[in-house]
């Protein structure tokens, strides 16, 4: 396998590129074996909310998501981190009074929605802006449904040492290979354990979770039900004017992907059999937006007609204050 330097995404003005931004890019096939690598191919990484698809997989394996009768929305939100949209807040809700539970059970913190429209309406609602509005209360949500139905016991579930969070760990460590333990762990925006490993062990991981590659039976089946889930529901998986929604809008089932914070992608072409990880290398969303969606055009060979409807995602344009475009934003070639 040849290594190749890290991928570049460039920011233009005018006819000059402005700004540049390096991103570290691994392609990674359902077998485990590396396809390509662009830039450093050993680099470790916090995948942070990159890995919410993998987090939930207990959700559906204990049985819980079927005793609460949790529909595909509820485990697309699951696997979110999303706008704090009135259709997020109320699907995350539903999870939680499924369960026995309320909203005063999330640990994740308050958080305001992502978008000035949906501050007001939060803010106004009873005892303002509250856990629930936050972009992990779906993935929380389901956290807690996990923890009712195992008989664990809900308080303090974010806690490294918590019964949820060793499972999850556990879940992890098998899936991707690599240890998730105490000597390698930091704690993510939403207060949960979030682990460092190889950009190569999480591409290897997503090749695996889009076709549903596992030893276990079990584990294979639900990493399918969640990948539909978020398939049949990209509006949940982040919303409006979301790359993450607008590319699996896009693309239909033929790219699973999501985001996480500092930069980092994940994506599964269950067609291919491939999975992919990536990470700007300065903790940039833009740089590592575009490239995501332009390597998804390459590695589907995607045709022209599709291949322009993606252009706003591939090559977005930039404006000014007053709409006058400026710039764009490509993957260099």
């Amino acid at each position: 396998m040849k290594h190749n330097p890290a991928a570049v995404v460039e920011i233009t003005r005018g006819n000059f590129v402005e700004s540049t931004h390096e991103v570290d890019i691994i392609i990674a096939d359902h077998t485990g074996k590396v396809i390509a690598s662009h830039g450093d191919a050993d680099l470790h990484i916090y995948p942070r909310s990159s890995n919410k698809s993998l987090q939930a997989l207990p959700l559906i394996e204990s049985g819980a998501a079927d005793a609460y009768g949790f529909e595909d929305k509820h485990l697309a939100l699951a696997c979110s981190s999303h706008n704090g949209q009135d259709m997020h807040v109320k699907a995350a809700s539903e999870m939680l009074h499924k369960a026995g539970v309320d909203g005063s059970c999330l640990e994740c913190g308050a958080q305001l929605p992502k978008y000035p429209e949906d501050h007001y309406r939060a803010m106004r609602s009873e005892g303002g802006v509250k856990p629930i509005h936050n972009n992990c209360s779906g993935k929380h949500a389901g956290f807690l449904a996990f923890a009712k139905h195992a008989g664990i016991e809900t308080s303090g579930y974010i806690g490294f040492k918590h019964p949820v969070q060793q499972e999850i760990a556990g879940v992890l460590e098998s899936v991707t290979g690599s240890k998730h333990g105490a000597d390698n762990y930091g704690i993510d925006g939403c207060s949960i354990p979030t682990y460092k490993i190889p950009l190569q062990k999480l591409a290897k991981a997503y090749a695996k979770f889009g076709v549903g590659e596992d030893p276990s039976q079990l584990r294979s089946k639900a990493m399918l039900r969640l990948r539909d889930a978020c398939f049949a529901h990209p509006e949940m998986v982040a919303g409006d004017k979301r790359v993450c929604t607008q590319l699996m809008q896009t693309l239909g089932n033929r790219a699973f992907v999501k985001v996480g914070a500092e930069g980092v992608y994940t994506m599964s072409l269950p067609e291919l059999g491939l999975g992919v990880a990536m990470k700007s290398r300065d903790g940039g969303f833009r740089a590592v937006e575009v490239a995501v969606s332009q390597l998804a055009c390459d590695l589907l060979k995607l045709d022209e007609s599709e291949a322009t409807n993606m252009k706003p995602l591939t090559n977005p344009v930039l404006k000014n204050w007053n709409g006058i475009e400026v710039g764009t934003a490509r993957l260099a070639k």
